[in-house]
């Protein structure tokens, strides 16, 4: 088991595009969702899937456990998705010690721009880049299960 301990934030402009990797594209649907826990498929880049298992710890911390799942399994599970199949790409983009990562919705959820950095302790502080606009950490709106079973729900205003 892995702890995910990370805090989320709207991103304001685009000023993490130069130094990004190129992105990989993302498909990810919800197969169980619960007030406090989720089981999610995601393929990425259409070359490996995972399935993964969320139990919500607090607004920052989560415990997750990550599977390899064939390919076919998974498409065939996004077909069983609660809700919506989210399709974003994910960027990496390197700063101050951390990776952060931004993800750039397509689909139902075009417009939306949300970034994201894993921490080892929940005591870390990484440097803010300037790009991010108001942080979302703790505000289930812009959970990706939100985003998935409910859509936005004026999550942006």
């Amino acid at each position: 088991m892995a702890k995910e301990i990370e805090r989320k934030f709207l991103v304001a402009s685009d000023g993490w595009r130069q130094h990004a990797d190129k992105g990989v594209r993302l498909r990810q649907a919800y197969v169980v969702t619960m007030e406090d826990r989720s089981v999610r498929v995601r393929i990425h880049g259409n070359k490996r899937a995972r399935l993964t298992v969320k139990i919500s710890k607090s607004a920052l911390v989560r415990n997750e456990y990550e599977y390899d799942l064939p390919l076919e399994d998974a498409r065939e599970l996004l077909t069983q998705a609660i809700g919506i199949v989210i399709e974003k790409r994910r960027f990496r983009i390197p700063h101050k010690g951390f990776t952060w990562e931004v993800d750039v919705y397509e689909g139902a959820l075009e417009g939306l721009t949300v970034a994201e950095v894993e921490m080892k302790r929940e005591t870390d502080l990484p440097t803010l880049p300037a790009w991010l606009g108001r942080e979302i950490t703790g505000d289930r709106r812009y959970s990706n299960q939100a985003l998935a079973t409910e859509g936005l729900l004026e999550a942006q205003a």
